[in-house]
């Protein structure tokens, strides 16, 4: 075997076990030239598909904060097929509905204002369902094993308006404002610009971090106001691992277009940093529930 091919496998190998496509479908995509060791991942090439893709995980994890999780799938998919253009990925079975109804925006009166991501909507797509946002008009496809399973989507209630569905084409006034105060108080806007990067790359990853909940099925997910993400979980996998693997997958290797300034260099073990933003690994001790002992912490 030459050192070009076994590269290609190596590079391969990594872009399987990240996101859980088939062998040849990832060695394909390394003998193309659009993967390789140092990049075993196909970023999101389009800054509004990357905002898309960090929206979602930001509204997953908190939205999905102390739910259970089921078969390590920390934000609702098994598997992804990421592209420079867009991104698919596999809805967890159990979690499809809950999914939806967490990141489809709605006001939400007993919460206080806007839920969900703003500017999202789900349209079909053929037999299957993708969640488009109307600025940037980037997309998420969205995948279910069963092809004929159509969504349970959330209605209106008391006190509650699902203003996906009362503004399919254009944006509530309350998600313009949110998308415009999402921009403006961004202290740095070059670490919140970082910290997409990371989150998309983080959704197109569902394999690995789908590890950190291997044991028992769960894992406690947030964020810090939206912004920087924390994975806490307790056993399976050594959070010493599952960094070199995230490492190993590309996560924090730093894009021609993101200065490498501020925070590259992690504050203490288990931060991956890039550019400004990061995110923090926390393995704890087992609790009797089967979840993280979040005092372990």
């Amino acid at each position: 075997m030459s050192r070009r091919t076994d590269n290609h496998h190596r590079a391969a190998t990594i872009c399987r076990a990240a996101t859980g496509l088939p062998h040849r479908t990832c060695l394909g995509w390394a003998e193309a030239g659009l993967i390789d060791r140092r990049r075993p991942v196909p970023d999101a090439e389009d800054e509004a598909q990357r905002l898309l893709e960090s929206l979602l995980v930001a509204e997953l994890a908190d939205g999905l904060r102390e739910s259970e999780r089921r078969d390590g799938a920390l934000f609702g998919f098994t598997s992804a097929r990421p592209a420079p253009t867009g991104l698919s990925l596999a809805l967890h079975p159990a979690m499809a509905d809950r999914v939806l109804s967490t990141v489809l925006p709605r006001i939400d009166e007993d919460y206080g204002g806007l839920r969900g991501v703003p500017g999202v909507r789900i349209v079909p797509t053929g037999r299957s369902w993708s969640l488009t946002h109307l600025r940037g008009r980037a997309a998420v496809h969205l995948v279910h094993p069963d092809a004929d399973w159509r969504p349970v989507l959330p209605e209106h209630g008391d006190g509650l308006t699902q203003l996906w569905r009362r503004n399919r084409h254009r944006l509530h006034p309350a998600e313009a404002a949110d998308l415009q105060e999402r921009a403006g108080a961004a202290a740095d806007p070059e670490s919140a610009t970082a910290q997409d990067w990371l989150n998309s790359r983080l959704l197109r990853r569902p394999r690995l971090l789908g590890q950190a909940g291997a044991a028992h099925g769960s894992a406690n997910v947030y964020t810090h106001g939206g912004g920087d993400l924390v994975v806490e979980w307790c056993c399976a996998v050594e959070r010493d691992e599952l960094e070199r693997r995230l490492r190993q997958s590309g996560l924090a290797h730093p894009p021609g277009r993101t200065p490498e300034r501020l925070r590259n260099q992690p504050w203490f073990p288990g931060e991956i940093a890039m550019g400004g933003a990061f995110v923090t690994l926390r393995r704890g001790v087992c609790s009797a529930s089967g979840a993280p002992a979040r005092r372990a912490f």
